[in-house]
């Protein structure tokens, strides 16, 4: 209970600190200026759209790798986990290898007029690239979590596959989902080290974060810091809120 305590206090004592170190006075000027409030909407839409455009890339992937065995199927959870475990900046350096004009994908941009590079869609794909993982492996689990026999039945009583996992197995496994589209969308939006390679302009808010405390110091950044830890733990609570009543829903249907 005592190490507990010490754990938890090691997590809330820096973010109270910097909470109660911030005047009511400063943080009203600060939200109230339009490049923070630009920066957190960027913020959110982009990692939003980022984890709800790759959800329908990782769902049926995690559903592969939870119910069937094929050569390879190690290495390619490995592949999928590594965006974990690199550091970031290197990640943003790969994505923007990949999206740059001399690339494949960013010649065939060019040529209908659009460029990647400091657009809100290389924001996005960096905020998702460092953080599907948290999606995939958690829709895996969900996945591997629901009974199998309960599939076998629906397939006997001459389902179609499609059928089966859009009435059985995402909706079992949705609380599962849900929770990894949670993780992925909250990492998403922390992230500074691949968004700054690919996109310092527009500036999602831990970038302009960074920017402000490099130019003006420690008490000119902090107020910003502040409003955008407590946005996102507001919509963490919400979405978690989600995802437990939608648990509840799902355990009341089981029963």
């Amino acid at each position: 209970m005592f190490l507990g305590g010490l754990l938890l206090l090691f997590v809330v004592a820096p973010l109270s600190g910097m909470i109660l170190a911030t005047s009511p006075e400063s943080f009203l000027e600060t939200i109230a200026r339009k490049e923070v409030t630009n920066s957190i909407i960027l913020t959110i839409l982009t990692s939003f759209g980022g984890t709800l455009f790759f959800s329908f890339l990782a769902i049926p992937l995690a559903y592969l790798m939870a119910r069937h065995e094929f050569p390879g199927k190690k290495i390619v959870s490995g592949i999928i986990d590594l965006p974990v475990v690199i550091p970031h900046t290197a990640a943003g350096i790969a994505i923007l290898g990949f999206i740059s004009r001399d690339s494949v994908i960013g010649k065939a941009a060019e040529s209908i007029g659009f460029t990647f590079v400091g657009h809100p869609v290389a924001i996005a794909l960096a905020m998702a690239f460092v953080s599907i993982p948290f999606l995939f492996n958690a829709a895996r689990d969900g996945f591997e979590a629901v009974p199998i026999r309960y599939e076998k039945v629906a397939l006997n009583l001459k389902a179609s596959p499609f059928k089966v996992f859009f009435t059985i197995s995402l909706p079992l496994a949705s609380r599962s989902i849900l929770s990894g589209f949670i993780m992925m969308f909250a990492r998403g939006m922390s992230e500074f080290g691949a968004v700054v390679i690919v996109a310092y302009h527009p500036m999602i808010t831990p970038i302009l974060v960074y920017e402000w405390f490099t130019s003006f110091g420690l008490k000119y950044a902090r107020p910003a810091a502040v409003a955008f830890i407590l946005i996102c733990l507001v919509f963490f609570v919400v979405l978690r809120f989600i995802v437990n009543e939608k648990g509840k829903r799902t355990n009341v249907r089981a029963k």
